[in-house]
């Protein structure tokens, strides 16, 4: 399913979504299978691989599964099993050594 408009599943869907905007998974929402999306709101459930700007598993949400974001929010008591890829992101900066010969 390819889409340019937010997306609500409050149901069961197995497939992949691609989406330019929101896709948020109500509580009784299940999704199988891939997505990607700009944002990724999860009420309910969902296994697979997402690929998304942002990621939010809510109090009641679980993933299973990889996920490859910028931002992943785990509320408390959510649920994620798998896999984070941080996308997007500037390397750690890495300490200068100093050469105490030269001071």
């Amino acid at each position: 399913m390819t889409l340019t408009c937010n997306l609500y599943v409050d149901g069961d869907f197995e497939g992949s979504i691609n989406s330019k905007n929101e896709v948020n998974v109500g509580k009784h929402g299940h999704i199988k299978g891939d997505l990607i999306t700009k944002r990724l709101v999860v009420q309910g459930y969902v296994e697979g691989t997402i690929n998304a700007e942002i990621v939010e598993i809510k109090s009641a949400g679980r993933v299973s599964g990889t996920i490859e974001s910028a931002e992943l929010v785990i509320e408390s008591k959510g649920v994620f099993e798998g896999n984070s890829i941080v996308k997007d992101i500037e390397s750690a900066p890495t300490k200068k050594k100093i050469d105490l010969a030269k001071s």
